[in-house]
């Protein structure tokens, strides 16, 4: 382990060179696991839904548990697809224990469902308990191949799914499926899997798009620069992109968003869904969010991926904190931290956050004194 000061802020480096770790959690023996989404292999490949290269498959993905500053690989070989050089990747995107301590990881996929079948016997897209006593696996439910309106969805690659964060709600898994832009929840027997809420796109209004110099970011889910209009129009439909839900203590559950291209700063929001589905407004004005977690006084506290558009290249990201009350203050603002991609509320009362997440050989993973 190593300490680093930074300007406003100290934080203790727990592990590093890790490949786009995506989601953490601590067990209720107290351990910190880290799930890693790999850097896909060079088995067969699928195209991106941005039409900008092809995801190749691999077993790269791993669940790591943090000892003694370093990050042991507990359970590896498991389902990756990524570009070639490493980035784009999805994989093991997300870990959490139920209250008897048994482990449930959730798989991204980033792609067209129907795609899938052609990389072979995969968990990509599916939720799937682990026990680490014997490091056997197994599947439960199958996120992605959810119907679309009664019907399978289609071969047009402009249907995606990629779930990317859950939370263990008693006896069931709430997902949040970055790619349809919808919440759902299943069993944890894996029974029942229901649509909650759609997040309907929405009107942007004269939309900033990146410029001839900009940074081609996110690759594998957004247009090549190629195809960004000459003169942007006064309105664009844009996506949700949902990345994260938590249940509140008013026993509804909170989903906050990354917005879809061009990536709009201070346009990010969180909802509150309740039981029926039905979404509200419950704060705005972000930018890219990519976490959230509740302490016991009912704080809320947000983890911005990047504090600007992904595409003008500055990695800096912040930790922001939402009294009861609505008052907010930032914790963490760049000053080291650089594309945050989770976060978590230590035992101890600290944040244990995600550093450089969406980086093959360079995530970390760092504790932040409360």
């Amino acid at each position: 382990m190593s300490v680093q000061q930074l300007t406003n802020t100290s934080f203790t480096i727990l592990a590093g060179g890790l490949n786009n770790p995506k989601g953490l959690t601590f067990a209720p023996d107290g351990s910190l696991y880290v799930v890693e989404a790999g850097i896909g292999g060079d088995g067969a490949s699928i195209p991106a839904p941005s039409k900008q290269g092809n995801l190749s498959y691999g077993l790269s993905g791993a669940i790591c548990k943090i000892e003694n500053g370093t990050a042991k690989r507990v359970l590896s070989g498991l389902s990756s697809v990524a570009f070639g050089d490493g980035t784009g990747a999805a994989g093991p995107h997300d870990i959490k224990f139920d209250a008897t301590g048994k482990a449930y990881v959730l798989f991204g996929l980033a792609a067209n469902p129907v795609l899938r079948k052609s990389l072979g016997d995969t968990y990509l897209g599916q939720i799937i308990t682990c026990d680490f006593s014997n490091n056997t696996l197994s599947s439960i439910v199958d996120i992605s191949n959810y119907k679309i309106t009664n019907k399978i969805v289609s071969s047009d690659c402009e249907v995606v799914s990629n779930p990317l964060s859950f939370y263990v709600d008693n006896n069931k898994l709430v997902v949040v499926d970055a790619g349809r832009n919808s919440l759902f929840s299943v069993n944890t027997d894996g029974s029942n899997l229901k649509l909650v809420a759609a997040i309907p796109d929405r009107i942007l209004t004269n939309p900033i798009f990146p410029g001839a110099k900009s940074q081609n970011f996110d690759r594998g889910h957004v247009p090549p620069p190629r195809a960004y209009p000459q003169a942007p129009p006064s309105g664009l439909s844009i996506q949700s992109v949902p990345t994260d839900v938590i249940k509140g203590a008013d026993g509804v559950y909170y989903v906050c968003e990354f917005t879809g291209f061009p990536f709009p700063e201070g346009d990010a929001k969180i909802y509150r869904i309740d039981a029926s589905g039905k979404l509200e407004v419950f704060a705005d004005g972000f930018t890219q969010l990519i976490d959230m977690a509740f302490d016991a006084d009912g704080n809320l506290y947000v983890l911005q991926h990047m504090n600007q558009s992904g595409w003008k290249g500055k990695p800096d990201g912040a930790l922001i904190k939402i009294t009861p009350n609505g008052e907010r203050k930032t914790l963490i603002e760049g000053d080291g931290l650089e594309s945050p991609s989770a976060f978590t509320i230590g035992p101890d009362g600290a944040f244990y956050i995600i550093n450089r997440g969406g980086n093959p050989g360079s995530g970390q993973i760092v504790r932040v004194e409360p």
